[in-house]
């Protein structure tokens, strides 16, 4: 199998992204966020659970989290010590506790109890960093406000050379630089379902890979 060139300008570059979304596009059609809510709350407690988790430990405490807790309310007033061992096997669970339920004291208390629907605002909030607003922007509410920069999103990146950074805020300008805004939400969603099922960190299926004739990584196992 032929070597992999690298693009020799902009115009070369433009062009290997275009087919990096069209492949991911083919790919993953209907792509979507893997964790499982009924509304922005919901999404947003969920995205604070997820951080040094998989997303299918998420589910599986959610469903109980929510049935016992029903409103921001329940968990505005919930005993923190109480809370932290019931999402305990989600890892860093007092860490996760104190963030829930200052975000639900937080919005209730200056945002009416309605989730901002802007980055500013919604920094502010405990437990919510970049990724989980756009988490929560793109998926609750369609607001492509940058792009969700996860580990698969980190590896990813890197490997179809879309970004040298290592940092997450600088991996997620060069990625709002090289993809188009229209597909930022999308592009999250499709890359990490992409890094879950083919481009894994330790033996990616590069066989199975749709950009394999796109990709010039050093750690390809072809």
């Amino acid at each position: 199998m032929s070597a992999v060139s690298r693009p020799k300008n902009a115009a070369e570059r433009r062009a290997r992204v275009e087919k990096i979304l069209a492949a991911l596009q083919r790919k993953y059609p209907e792509a979507a966020c893997a964790l499982h809510h009924s509304n922005a709350w919901e999404l947003l407690v969920a995205t604070i659970l997820s951080a040094q988790c998989t997303d299918e430990r998420v589910n599986k405490v959610t469903p109980e989290l929510f049935r016992k807790y029903p409103t921001m309310r329940d968990l505005a007033a919930v005993n923190e010590k109480e809370l932290a061992q019931e999402i305990r096997s989600t890892g860093f669970f007092n860490n996760k506790a104190k963030s829930i339920a200052g975000a639900a004291r937080k919005i209730l208390s200056e945002f009416d109890g309605e989730i901002p629907r802007d980055m500013e605002r919604l920094l502010t909030i405990p437990g919510a960093a970049r990724k989980t607003a756009n988490v929560v922007l793109g998926t609750a509410f369609g607001i492509a406000s940058g792009v969700v920069v996860d580990t698969h999103v980190t590896r990813i990146a890197n490997r179809l050379d879309l970004t040298k950074q290592k940092n997450p805020v600088k991996i997620e300008q060069d990625l709002m630089k090289a993809v188009p805004q229209a597909r930022w939400i999308a592009f999250s969603h499709q890359v990490i379902h992409f890094g879950r099922e083919i481009c894994a960190a330790r033996k990616p299926k590069c066989i199975e890979c749709p950009m394999e004739r796109l990709c010039y990584a050093k750690d390809k196992n072809i």
